[in-house]
């Protein structure tokens, strides 16, 4: 250690000790930014994963109900056929109960 022979000499290890302790508080500092900011970027593309996956979803429920839409005429037909049989089938009953 350097023989302190008066105020300057004490002021010089005063500021050589504070820029050391500046410079490990930087350090410090930083190192816990880009922590910060590592862990924002994986939520972010974490996000941008989730958005990718719902965005797939959507796009797969708007095919299938496009695909589907084209059998509706099909299968109102049907139900409109099955409701005249059921209909006929119920006359057909009633006009036997007549009968009788």
């Amino acid at each position: 250690m350097p023989p302190i022979n008066d105020s300057r000499d004490l002021l010089n290890i005063i500021i050589a000790l504070s820029v050391l302790l500046f410079t490990i508080f930087s350090c410090w500092a930083l190192y816990y930014l880009a922590r910060i900011l590592q862990q924002f970027f994986k939520v972010v593309k974490e996000t941008r994963d989730r958005l990718n996956k719902f965005d797939e979803l959507v796009k797969m429920l708007k095919e299938k109900i496009e695909h589907s839409a084209s059998y509706l005429p099909l299968i109102f037909e049907g139900i409109k056929k099955l409701v005249e049989l059921l209909k006929n089938r119920a006359e057909k009953k009633k006009r036997s109960k007549r009968e009788v």
